[in-house]
């Protein structure tokens, strides 16, 4: 596998464009995303009870199990909570692109984020849909415009496109996301983009998006609130014209490798987007009893408030560590846990068999000042490890969040 410069319109067949129609005041706020052959398509959505009128309208096209060739965003307006008007605009969206492009509108999906609450402009998105189907093109700078179109408080776009080959045949995945606030997915405000050209049946392509997620967007969290507006969609559209691949082989191994790479790095970098965030946080937990206790306490760590104020500060309090996996719901002997925190300053054991050791706060702060820091929670309870990302809790969050509306 090889990491390119590229994005959403790295694989064959696909087509973007990003432009601004003025939803928000400056920034661009409308990408479409154009596949020219119709593509399998795969998609997981926010579980909270509360979901927008495009995670309404796709998961009724996804359940279909019909192709899909578009997908039309805006950003600076969610279209959640916005009633059965909602509806009736999330599916006009779909019918603007699909009547652009000769399409159906169920081969339309669409996705929204923004402010909640809010009944869409659609006097100037569907103008604005047909003045920017006419920019779509396969070039690098359409996957920039794409990726930085669906932004609302992040601080950079979020792209990335690997390559491997596949019976003689190159393969790529490319990918934009965005999310810096209202981070917590439960997959089920995050939106994630996924295109690739292998040819892969829609049930393999459904079980790696559905494995994936669960090790990577599931395993971060910025501030603990779950989006009306969640998703994660991939497309399919098999212009690389490999073998089918519809068993679990050697050929679908290799793709669920680099498809979970692509899944990871974008969450990631979701992460390092954090509204007011100084610091990116691992967690791992090791010698957990499963792998669902050990994702259940590294998710408890990084989510802890309390936690990430400390990494804030840069201070090693470690009780915080160890009461947030007290708070898990895992039961585990505290008498046998090991605390390490690492960075590229070093690395440091503050609690060695459930015992407090004495250590050196200042080379604990000069670990704890890096950008990039590592919680090592040890566990003798088994051989089963999880990781989840996370980042600090600032100032600089409770002000965009106070000012968000205003």
């Amino acid at each position: 596998m090889k990491i390119i410069d590229g994005g959403i319109t790295s694989p064959k067949g696909f087509k973007a464009a990003g432009n601004y129609i003025g939803i928000k005041k400056k920034r661009k706020d409308l990408a479409i995303v154009y596949s020219e052959f119709p593509a399998k398509a795969a998609a997981t959505f926010t579980t909270n009870v509360v979901k927008a009128a495009p995670v309404l309208w796709n998961q009724q096209i996804i359940n279909e199990k019909g192709n899909i060739q578009a997908i039309v965003v805006n950003s600076g307006n969610a279209n959640a909570c916005t009633g059965e008007q909602g509806m009736i605009d999330a599916q006009q969206m779909a019918q603007t692109m699909a009547d652009c492009l000769g399409l159906k509108k169920e081969e339309v999906l669409v996705a929204s984020t923004g402010v909640i609450g809010v009944p869409l402009p659609m006097n100037v998105i569907c103008p604005g849909i047909e003045k920017t189907a006419l920019k779509l093109s396969v070039s690098r700078e359409a996957a920039k415009e794409a990726a930085q179109a669906i932004m609302t408080t992040d601080t950079f776009s979020k792209e990335i496109a690997v390559t491997f080959e596949l019976d003689g045949k190159m393969i790529t995945i490319g990918g934009m996301a965005k999310g810096s606030g209202m981070i917590h997915p439960n997959m089920a405000t995050m939106l994630s983009f996924i295109t690739t050209d292998i040819n892969i049946s829609r049930e393999l392509l459904d079980k790696a998006l559905k494995e994936s997620i669960v090790d990577s967007y599931n395993m971060i969290s910025v501030d603990g609130d779950t989006s009306t507006n969640d998703m994660v969609v991939a497309l399919a559209n098999g212009a690389a014209e490999n073998v089918l691949i519809d068993t679990e082989n050697e050929d679908y191994e290799q793709f669920k490798t680099a498809f979970h790479f692509v899944n990871t790095y974008l969450a990631q970098q979701i992460v390092r987007d954090g509204e007011g965030a100084g610091k990116f946080i691992e967690v791992n937990v090791k010698g957990a009893k499963s792998k669902c206790d050990a994702r259940t306490l590294a998710k408890s760590i990084i989510t802890s408030n309390l936690v990430k104020t400390a990494f804030f500060g840069e201070d090693a309090n470690w009780g915080r560590i160890l009461c947030a996996m007290g708070y898990s719901g895992v039961t585990f002997d505290t008498s046998k846990v090991t605390i390490q925190f690492a960075s590229q300053s070093g690395n440091i054991t503050v609690m060695k068999n459930g015992t407090p050791l004495m250590f050196d706060e200042d080379y604990a702060y000069q670990i704890l000042h890096e950008k990039d820091i590592k919680v090592i929670a040890l566990l003798e309870e088994g051989s089963e490890e999880a990781t989840a990302w996370g980042c600090d809790l600032s100032y600089e969050y409770v002000r965009i969040n106070g000012e968000y509306r205003t």
